[in-house]
């Protein structure tokens, strides 16, 4: 990229497990974490979000730490950035906005090093920063992504044309990964695992032969986290009860919480919203669809034009 150039790197919220796919199924949202990136003398980050400005700022930023540590994985050093920073992904609260970061690291040390990543390659980086491929997966290829990460391998596969929706229930509190990871039993019997991997295969079935009730029965019947995470969100049985009377086919924890992401088929996701909207005011509801094009790199003023000509 040329010095005075300006690009845009568009990332995708997800959410992940959808109840039993623990660590391996994700989905993207069409929430987005947004860089506008320029190269410059030093690392700047600046933002009109207040959540975002608490940060670390220059290259103690997680971003620029991903981005450079990328890069000197490939034998290159990047030339620092000024980035402006945008984000409709809330911190802390299950919508990948972890995963959604170490993306954007990933592209910035692409762009800049010209290093030419594929999105395998992307994905495997991105993999062995999260430490599972769920999220990261659904941010950088679009769409609901199953995926399994063994012996430094990441194998996934992504399925596009899904007709369902997202409503998510966001409470204003938030939940660390590592505390909701903390409550978890560190192994399973024999009985337990085949009970729980059974149920998270029935559900991918479900899902793609479009089988709502049964994929709903199946997040409900979720062994491998959620009913352990469970009663650290108090609020998570009343929102699924409400949910299921206003025309959601199955709900879950987004990822570890506390959000809750319910679905439905394509078209009912207005009315459930707004039910929701109405019974927990003190939350956030939102009506997502699902984003199928993943990560994006684009120049600036490109990317402009075609706004221009959207609007």
């Amino acid at each position: 990229m040329s010095k005075n150039n300006s690009y845009l790197i568009k990332v995708p919220a997800s959410t992940a497990n959808l109840g039993p796919g623990f660590d391996s199924m994700g989905l993207a949202l069409n929430l987005y974490l947004t860089l506008e990136v320029e190269k410059s003398e030093r690392w700047e980050f600046y933002s009109s979000n207040q959540e975002l400005t608490n940060l670390p700022n220059g290259n103690q930023h997680f971003i620029a730490q991903v981005a450079e540590g990328v890069a000197k994985k490939y034998g290159k050093v990047l030339t620092p950035f000024k980035v402006k920073l945008e984000s409709e992904i809330p911190l802390a609260r299950g919508l990948g906005s972890s995963a959604s970061a170490i993306v954007a690291g990933i592209e910035l040390a692409d762009l800049g090093c010209g290093l030419g990543l594929t999105k395998e390659d992307k994905l495997l980086l991105a993999t062995e920063l999260e430490g599972h491929p769920d999220n990261v997966g659904a941010s950088i290829y679009g769409g609901l992504v199953v995926g399994c990460y063994q012996q430094n391998e990441v194998d996934m596969l992504s399925f596009t044309n899904l007709p369902f929706e997202a409503v998510v229930a966001i409470p204003k509190e938030t939940l660390l990964t590592k505390d909701s990871r903390d409550v978890l039993p560190a192994a399973f019997s024999r009985s337990e695992a085949i009970q729980a991997s059974s149920t998270a295969n029935l559900l991918v079935a479900a899902l793609l032969s479009e089988n709502w009730g049964l994929a709903g029965k199946m997040m409900e019947k979720d062994r491998f986290h959620q009913p352990y995470r469970r009663p650290l969100i108090p609020f998570y049985q009343d929102v699924e009860q409400t949910a299921k009377k206003n025309g959601a086919f199955g709900t879950a924890l987004s990822g570890a919480g506390p959000t809750v992401i319910c679905f439905t088929e394509k078209g009912k996701g207005r009315k459930l919203s707004q039910n929701l909207q109405q019974s927990y005011p003190e939350m956030t509801i939102k009506l997502l669809q699902i984003d199928y094009d993943g990560s994006l790199v684009e120049e600036y003023e490109e990317y402009s034009n075609q706004r221009k000509k959207l609007v």
